[in-house]
């Protein structure tokens, strides 16, 4: 049997305006605005058999502006960044500018004492492949624009540095299905 999973990235935040590593901001006013304008569009995820969410306050309620009462899911949180989370981009390269380098540079470290890239995509991966099979309406989750990256690398097996040149907008749909224990990607037009 098939598994058909779709990846509904998050409404925005203004943690994602201002590149905050690992923040738990719930959704602003124009996330909301945009969520409630997507709605009569996206409310055919509903049909979803089974629809999950990362357990973030902008992943939950993105779930419940659509209506989709997501489960949330542990394993979905987004990367743990250590002593960086919450923090943004620029102010941990202020202060840690090797550090950053070491941590763009090799998928394997995790300077800032939280996960490394490659044990975030194990962990995604991990979920994926214990995704039960479903035909017909398939399966949801509602997720951190990193954890659809992260779930995107996994399935296409792409090499660890395609993590950072990918671009996952608030409120697009990504399509996963597995066949034979082997992902690929959907895209619908």
């Amino acid at each position: 049997m098939n598994v058909r999973l779709k990846l509904l990235a998050a409404a925005r935040s203004s943690s994602l305006l201002e590149t905050r590593f690992d923040d738990d901001r719930p959704l602003d006013a124009a996330g909301w605005h945009e969520a409630e304008r997507a709605a009569p569009v996206l409310c055919r995820l509903a049909a979803a058999e089974l629809r999950y969410c990362s357990p973030s306050a902008r992943c939950r309620e993105t779930g419940d502006v659509l209506g989709l009462a997501p489960l949330a899911q542990p394993a979905l949180r987004d990367c743990d960044m250590g002593r960086w989370r919450g923090r943004t981009l620029g102010e941990v390269t202020a202060a840690e500018p090797q550090a950053v380098d070491v941590w763009l540079a090799d998928p394997g470290s995790a300077p800032h004492g939280g996960e490394s890239l490659l044990a975030f995509v194990t962990r995604i991966g991990g979920w994926l492949d214990t995704r039960p099979a479903y035909e017909g309406a398939g399966l949801l989750a509602v997720a951190e624009p990193g954890v659809v990256r992260a779930a995107l690398l996994y399935a296409l097996q792409a090499p660890p540095h395609s993590y950072w040149r990918i671009d996952v907008q608030p409120l697009s749909v990504t399509t996963l299905i597995r066949r034979s224990g082997k992902w690929s990607l959907r895209l619908e037009g």
